[in-house]
Parts: structure tokens; sequence; C-alpha cells
């Protein structure tokens, strides 16, 4: 599968107009969307993912149309792991409801046009160093060890990253809200406000997430095409399950054990991968390794699946018991 130059430009053109829509639509007037807002949107935005996996499958088949949802669903996963950063840094920053919105639209389109480039870099080594998969791999398998310790019974502090502590020391910012204004004069000097600083922390920071979301879509697909629409069609619905999942992110305290199990197979697949494909001088006297089992891609959708769907089972089963546990026996029974 190659997609040709005119199908990346309508992708993209596509993707940009969508985003237009959506911030003329709501994001343009700031407001606290309802549940019912953001529930039919993301709803949207799925749908769209889903019809565009299967125009991908009509065209060029089944293997490259399961790439894709694989994809998508592991890129979605993630980007819920992301949310509680976000709603943590939005609460650092103390950031109005009614501009939340706002902060998130511009925050993921910094990611998406960085995602974009990654993903060029990502594309390039990959075809002309093959061994970059036992790196990724390696990495992957680490980060999985890494999302599998965390403790989730302590609460997490959102730490400024040395982009935004560099942006602060070069650029003087206030240190209240404007309403929705990026920046204000203060006599002669342009200073910048909240507004601009929060969306500064959550587009460098959701670069740093793509240190592994990255990585990962190339382990379930090779094509430069479909991982940048798995990550564009991730992206696009995340400031909708933002609201929609507010109150339940909480809640899924298993779902980083989820995404370990999911970011660990695939970094092993990605090493059994290159070991059929590399020809290593310290790999079977350079030759490519024919025992190393191979992992198709229906596996990887049912992994990732399963994974999911198991984490959020025991989350919300575990928040419950713990909920009516703290109630006391007296409200219990009641």
């Amino acid at each position: 599968m190659t997609a040709p130059f005119w199908v990346w430009a309508l992708t993209i053109a596509g993707l940009g107009v969508l985003m237009v829509i959506d911030f003329y639509a709501h994001v343009r007037k700031p407001h606290e969307p309802s549940f019912r807002e953001s529930a039919l949107f993301s709803g949207i935005f799925v749908a769209l993912a889903i019809a565009f996996g299967i125009g991908l499958t009509l065209v060029w088949g089944t293997r490259h149309g399961a790439e894709f949802f694989a994809g998508y669903v592991t890129e979605w996963s993630l980007s819920v792991d992301n949310l509680f950063i976000f709603l943590i840094i939005m609460t650092r920053f103390a950031v109005p409801r009614i501009y939340q919105q706002k902060v998130l639209m511009v925050g993921i389109i910094i990611a998406l046009v960085f995602r974009g480039a990654f993903i060029l870099v990502g594309a390039a080594a990959i075809s002309r160093f093959s061994w970059v998969f036992y790196l990724f791999g390696a990495f992957l398998v680490f980060t999985a060890i890494v999302l599998a310790r965390e403790d989730h019974d302590s609460e997490t502090e959102f730490h400024e990253n040395r982009f935004l502590r560099i942006v602060r020391r070069v650029i003087p910012s206030t240190s209240t809200y404007h309403g929705d204004r990026l920046t204000v004069r203060d006599g002669r000097r342009r200073l910048m406000t909240p507004m601009l600083v929060v969306m500064i922390a959550i587009g460098s920071t959701d670069l740093l997430f793509a240190l592994d979301s990255i990585p990962a879509i190339f382990g379930l697909t090779k094509e430069p095409y479909i991982v940048f629409a798995t990550n564009a069609f991730a992206l696009l619905g995340l400031r909708q399950l933002y609201f929609l999942l507010h109150g339940l992110l909480r809640r899924l305290v298993y779902l980083s054990e989820g995404l370990a199990v999911i970011l660990g197979f695939i970094g092993v697949k990605l090493v059994l991968e290159a070991l059929h494909t590399n020809e290593l001088p310290f790999v079977n006297a350079g030759k490519p390794v024919d025992w190393a089992p191979e992992i198709p891609i229906w596996l990887s959708l049912v992994v990732i699946v399963c994974s999911l769907t198991v984490a959020t089972a025991v989350s919300l089963m575990k928040t419950r018991r713990d909920a009516l546990a703290a109630a006391g026996p007296a409200e219990t029974e009641a």
C-alpha cells in the first residue's frame, strides 16, 4: 500500500475542514459543553473514524483495514489515559470550565502538527534502518513496566517541563485570566495570559505522550498514512471525550495496567518482527530468524480490545466496591 500525494492532501484537507467546523460550531463561543453535546459529537467522531476504516478496507483490503482499527483503538485508549494528565493541568492552572474547550482545541492542533513531523521522521528511520524496531520494542516494553508499577493511590502532580519553563522566562505572563485572550498589553509590554501558558503546557505534554504512541502504532502497521490517520482521528475526538469522561476518569484506576499489557504486547511484537527481517551479526549468524512466531494483526486487535475491556470492567468494579465500603454498613443496607 502506497498512498499517493493526492490522497494525503485530501485527507489533511478533510481533517482541516472538520476542525474548522468544530471550532466555529462549539469552541468559538466560550461555554461549558453539556453531557448530551459531548456524547453526541464524541459519537460523530467515532462514527467518522469507523467509516474511514471501512472505506480503507474496501480500497486497500482487510489487512490494512484491520491495521487501522487496531491502531485507532490503541491511540484512542492512550488518549484516554492522557486525559487524566490534561485534567491535572487544567486544575493546576485553574482554567475556567467555559474556556477549557479552546485550550484543548489549540493543544490538539499543536499535537497534530508535531506528531505528523514525528511520523515522517519515524517512517524515514524505519525505511533506512530496520533495526530501529528493536529500539521501539525495547522502549515500549520499558514503558509498559513503568505504567504497570504506577501508584494509583497517590495524587499525581503536574510538573512543568523544560520547554514551558523556558517560555515563561523568555515571555513574561500575567497571573490572572483576561477572558479567553492569549496576550494582553501592559504599557509597552506584551504579556502572556495563563490561557496561552496552559495551551503550551497541553501541547508540549502531548508531544511527550507521542514518544510511546508513535512507536506503538508503528508496531501495528508500517504504513505512514495509516499511522497518521489513526493519530488524527484519535486526537480529533479528544476534546469531546475529555468532557464526556470528566467524571469517569478518576474511576479508571486500572487503565494504566491495561495499557501496560497492550504496550508490552506490541513491544514484543516489534522485536519478533525485527528478528524476521533484520540481518544482525549477533542474531543467527547474520541471517533472519525462522523460529520467531509472527503475530497476525487480528490477534493484535483481539489483545487490545480484551485488555481495555477487562481493565475498564475491573476498574469500575473496584471503585464501586470502594464507594460502598466508604458509605458504611448503615447506608449500604438502606
